[in-house]
């Protein structure tokens, strides 16, 4: 069994930050890579940001110089710094990692329930 557990979603005001964090657990032999979609209402789950094992980094293009991913390979964490707010980041942001368990010959792909984040005055 994996799990990843998500934290620090919450209101904010434009132009303010939040950091969300995600801790993966359970009987994982292997992390590839971990990272943050998110998905607004009405729309589909869209990439954030992933980070891999070897630390290489990707940004979807509307959060680069706003957002910052990190990660904690022994912890089996990711963050995401995100500052100067705006009311179209307004999601629940879900965590992702693509996950290889003791015993698996394969990685699989795992998700948090996702934690809200919402941007308004």
């Amino acid at each position: 069994q994996v799990q990843l557990v998500e934290s620090g979603g919450g209101l904010v005001q434009p132009g303010g930050s939040l950091r969300l964090s995600c801790a993966a657990s359970g009987s994982i032999f292997s992390i590839n890579a971990m990272g943050w979609y998110r998905q607004a209402p009405g729309k589909q789950r869209e990439l954030v940001a992933t980070i891999t094992s070897g630390a290489t980094i990707n940004y979807t293009e509307f959060v680069k110089g706003r957002f910052t991913i990190s990660g904690d390979n022994a912890k089996k964490t990711v963050y995401l710094q995100m500052n100067s707010l705006e009311p179209e980041d307004t999601a629940v942001y879900y965590c992702y990692a693509r996950i290889r368990q003791y015993g698996g010959l394969r990685y699989g792909d795992y998700w948090g329930q996702g934690t809200q984040v919402t941007v308004s005055s």
